[in-house]
């Protein structure tokens, strides 16, 4: 998927994907520093949503193996969030995924955020591990995925 247009509670959006000029606004949201975010970037695919020519979210893919594809970031614009766009890109995350025949999508995120985890398992996502010393500084990680990618 290059580029896909769609309504999202009755405002015109679009989400494709971004070759330089990234949008590091967005991706600072869920990410500490420009440079934890460089380490992933290049190996990535990132998808934009624009909406009215201004970037709303972001995502970021990093494959991992042939089965298995981490989302490295996520982050949707503050004015929006809490509004079930991030909920919606990740229906178009597991689309993206499945379309390129990926077994398992998995995501870290520290422990201490509550509410990402809470987001990730409400969008299906289950606990499979806790990784410490993660990143740039020391934090535990609980690493999550979703195993149901593969269409019977």
């Amino acid at each position: 998927m290059k580029r896909k247009e769609f309504c999202i509670a009755g405002e015109a959006y679009t989400l494709e994907l971004c070759v330089g000029n990234y949008p590091y606004e967005l991706l600072l949201l869920a990410d500490e520093t420009q440079e934890a975010i460089d380490k992933y970037l290049m190996l990535s695919d990132v998808y934009v949503l624009k909406g009215k020519d201004i970037n709303k979210a972001v995502f970021c893919l990093f494959k991992i193996s042939a089965d298995v594809l981490e989302l490295k970031n996520i982050a949707v614009h503050t004015t929006l969030q809490g509004k079930g766009i991030g909920s919606i890109l990740i229906e178009e995350i597991l689309t993206i995924a499945q379309g390129q025949g990926y077994k398992e999508l998995i995501v870290g995120t520290a422990t201490c955020g509550l509410d990402q985890i809470r987001f990730y398992e409400r969008n299906g996502f289950i606990k499979y591990g806790i990784r410490e010393n993660f990143g740039s500084v020391s934090k535990v990680v609980f690493e999550l995925k979703r195993t149901d990618l593969c269409v019977i």
